[in-house]
């Protein structure tokens, strides 16, 4: 990535309905540069159907990303649901290059009462196979876990960063707000993301900050974490100190907006960033 595109978490509100093709247009008429394919209820995209949404994506020059079902828990006491995560990652990652999708992204897991080390075991160990088997079939994406929005789930920023470390083909998916949700309103400050963006930089290097794969919306949350997903004007995020911050650590890739308001927040997030350059 040589610069940072804005995308919509799905297809455009104004475009609801239509289909994925249909989105991907109203993405490029927008003024917008890419879509995340959102299979948070399950991978319902044939193989023939990604081919027909990457081709219109390629000659609009649209960048796609994937998410992944949110019923994926690869800390899950039974086996049979462990493999069912495991098959789901796959799913994703095999229809997401079908359409030229450049990264995917999931929530790996619940701690369950597991202690973080024997918790971070397990993810590495299957998140290993999922890497080695897309790489078998010859299937090259971005692998990343996301950096989660309750403390009750597997995926802080040292935990994502550790495994991106241990295992060759996964980057962290860092959401930002479920950053500031987890830890009840931390992470809102400059110095708190010039933070995070060391952590990366000195974990992962400066290729890292070259290759992001970001959710950014406003967001309400407890004294647990995250509630719910807000636009940004209803929120507390300093969304505009965090692009900064982004900028002058020199960050490419994919902003992905989970806004209520997906389109009208990706907007006004590019055009603040075009208004710094």
């Amino acid at each position: 990535m040589d610069r940072m595109n804005f995308a919509t978490a799905g297809i455009p509100l104004e475009c609801s309905g239509m289909g994925s093709e249909e989105g991907v247009r109203c993405v490029r008429k927008l003024g917008l540069d890419g879509m995340e394919l959102e299979f948070v209820r399950g991978v319902n995209m044939g193989l023939e159907l990604a081919g027909r949404v990457g081709r219109v994506a390629r000659e609009l020059d649209v960048v796609l990303t994937a998410h992944g079902p949110y019923y994926i828990n690869l800390l899950s006491k039974e086996r049979a649901k462990r493999e069912a995560s495991v098959k789901r990652v796959l799913d994703t990652a095999r229809v997401a290059v079908a359409a030229g999708a450049w990264s995917i992204t999931y929530h790996a897991a619940y701690y369950q009462g597991l202690g973080k080390e024997k918790a971070y075991q397990q993810v590495r160990k299957l998140t290993k196979e999922i890497v080695e088997t897309l790489q078998r079939e010859g299937v090259k994406i971005w692998v990343r876990p996301e950096t989660t929005g309750k403390a009750t789930q597997w995926g802080d920023l040292e935990e994502i960063v550790k495994l991106s470390r241990d295992v060759e083909g996964v980057l962290p998916c860092v959401d930002f707000s479920h950053l500031h949700a987890r830890t009840a309103g931390k992470f809102n400050s400059k110095s708190e993301w010039e933070g995070v963006m060391k952590k990366l930089e000195d974990g992962l290097g400066k290729e890292a900050l070259k290759n992001m794969h970001i959710h950014l919306s406003g967001i309400n949350y407890g004294q647990k974490g995250e509630l719910n997903h807000l636009v940004l004007a209803d929120s507390d995020l300093k969304w505009q100190d965090l692009l900064e911050v982004l900028r002058d650590f020199g960050c490419c890739g994919v902003v992905v907006c989970e806004s209520p308001n997906i389109e009208g927040d990706a907007l006004l997030m590019k055009g603040f960033w075009e208004s710094m350059s």
